[in-house]
């Protein structure tokens, strides 16, 4: 069982990097994982657990040491205990760390008690590194919001962080558009602490200036950016991009 010593993080600065706890009992999985989150901005691994008695144990080290997890990414099919006994032995003890759910588990029953045992997010095995990204990239934006909110949220405040954690890819894209390629913008945007420009994009993604402000535009369409206009630059006025969810 999760000891006092496991509580709920301390606030951290906005700055902080996300601290994670990797918990699967597939070594490649596992491994695999903690590469995925070296490489996102502002995340760094806390550790790596393969089974649940292993996850408890880490979190309870890294709250002694000082250096407590902000998120598990938590795999349901554990050797010793299932993940929704880990997440709600973690509640039990009054740890408000969140978790997001990696699993192939699929029922409706596991996805439903996932939801009522306080996790934020479920990822279906396998994926992608960029759904990965996404997902990780979604949650980061969820925790600034919540940041920027005072002691008593407002409901426009708390709408803003649960839309974060959804994806705008999920409505039908205008001719041209890809879900994968509008997907890799806005895991770029998110990441990034200030905006971005079309020349940015372009030379992140490897992508025309052309597509890659197309993209852009659409996304200030749907309201997920603020266009503004970038001043101070050489050559014809340049448009940058910020995220907004």
């Amino acid at each position: 069982m999760v000891r006092d010593a496991a509580k709920s993080p301390s606030p951290q600065p906005a700055d902080h990097p996300i601290r994670v706890l990797v918990v699967d009992d597939e070594p490649i999985s596992a491994d695999a994982h903690a590469v995925y989150v070296q490489r996102l901005e502002g995340f760094a691994l806390a550790g790596v657990a393969h089974d649940g008695q292993g996850a408890l144990r880490s979190l309870q080290d890294a709250a002694a040491a000082g250096t407590p997890v902000d998120l598990i990414l938590l795999d349901m099919n554990l050797p010793d205990l299932h993940g929704l006994d880990v997440s709600r032995r973690i509640r039990s003890a009054g740890n408000a760390v969140d978790i997001i759910a990696i699993t192939a588990v699929r029922e409706l029953t596991i996805v439903r008690g996932a939801i009522s045992a306080g996790i934020v997010q479920y990822l279906i095995k396998p994926f992608t590194y960029a759904t990965f990204a996404e997902k990780l990239a979604n949650y980061r934006a969820f925790r600034r919001q919540l940041e920027t909110q005072s002691a008593s949220a407002s409901q426009t405040g708390v709408d803003q962080a649960f839309a974060s954690l959804r994806s705008p890819v999920d409505v039908p894209l205008p001719k041209g558009l890809s879900d994968g390629t509008l997907a890799a913008v806005v895991v770029l945007l998110k990441s990034r602490q200030g905006p971005v420009s079309a020349a940015e994009v372009m030379e992140q993604l490897g992508m025309s200036r052309v597509t890659a402000r197309r993209y852009l535009e659409y996304l200030a369409e749907q309201g997920s950016v603020r266009r503004d206009a970038r001043y101070g630059t050489p050559g014809r006025p340049e448009n940058e991009y910020r995220w907004l969810r």
